[in-house]
């Protein structure tokens, strides 16, 4: 049986849940649309800082931030837009702001739709009008995210967007990985690297991007946790970016439309003309080995 309840928590808490699979997903529009919590069987699927939650100064770590509109950070949080120079925060705004819950329904899954416009807040940062209707699918034990993106200026409306999902970790040795690229983009030496399949989990950081995508569904496998993650995503991501940190138990596996800095070099940049709407998915799957 599907359900949506609101809990009156502080801040306010949207919990979905599926009672046939001991499914739940919890929800904190106020906080970025922010999914803090995911479970299938009764199994935490995301990592989840609470003490950073607490804190609204700190960025969040854990759950799924949403990136838009931008995916990583700029040269000096700067870009261009004809003789115009803006500003934005690495990742974008859209993981800071409220969200209003619009809808939500029980018939084939525990849904619930988000929605984001622009403001006083966005329109100094990213010059246009925009909607922005996320909704959350779950069902068994799959996660589906619908995302639709609507331009309501009267001109094109270039973005990326992305998800940042942390999923909970016990023991990283045990991970195995099947990507569908042959190469990545090292975040933090800027060079462009061959993968041969596997991680150097001995860094005290990994953060790279990879290119050249091939297909569109990734799997880790968790020995450990004896589970395996299935995430898919449509054509409109080209980058998958694998985070991480050494001590810490996580892993981040992001699907992006576009690399850091796109606003500025154009790279993979998403346009949507004025009144059109442009949708994307992204599913996340869990099977129990």
């Amino acid at each position: 049986m599907f359900a949506v309840a609101l809990q009156a928590d502080s801040p306010p808490t949207y919990v979905l849940s599926d009672t046939d699979t001991a499914a739940r997903l919890e929800l904190v529009p106020d906080r970025g649309g922010l999914v803090t919590r995911w479970q299938v069987e009764g199994q935490d699927i995301f990592y989840f800082d609470r003490d950073r939650f607490a804190n609204p100064e700190l960025s969040v770590r854990g759950g799924i931030p949403v990136l838009f509109p931008i995916c990583g950070n700029l040269p000096d949080n700067q870009y261009s837009l004809g003789e115009q120079t803006y500003r934005l925060k690495q990742h974008g705004f859209a993981r800071d702001l409220p969200w209003q819950a619009t809808g939500q329904d029980v018939t084939e899954a525990a849904s619930l739709t988000l929605e984001l416009t622009h403001s006083e807040t966005t329109l100094p940062q990213y010059p246009f009008e925009f909607k922005l209707a996320f909704t959350f699918e779950l069902r068994g034990h799959s996660l589906n995210l619908r995302q639709q993106f609507t331009n309501l200026s009267a001109q094109p409306m270039p973005f990326a967007t992305g998800l940042h999902p942390y999923f909970l970790v016990k023991d990283k040795s045990q991970l195995v990985f099947d990507i569908p690229s042959s190469e990545f983009r090292n975040h933090l030496s800027g060079g462009v690297e061959a993968f041969g399949g596997s991680f150097d989990l001995s860094q005290d950081e990994i953060d790279l991007a990879f290119q050249g995508l091939t297909a569109t569904t990734a799997t880790v496998t968790d020995h450990h946790l004896r589970r395996r993650l299935t995430l898919s995503w449509s054509p409109d991501y080209t980058k998958l970016v694998f985070w991480t940190v050494k001590g810490k138990d996580y892993y981040c596996l992001e699907p992006w439309t576009a690399p850091r800095n796109a606003l500025n070099t154009g790279e993979n940049l998403l346009v949507i003309e004025p009144q059109q709407t442009l949708e994307t998915v992204v599913q996340m799957a869990i099977a129990f080995l």
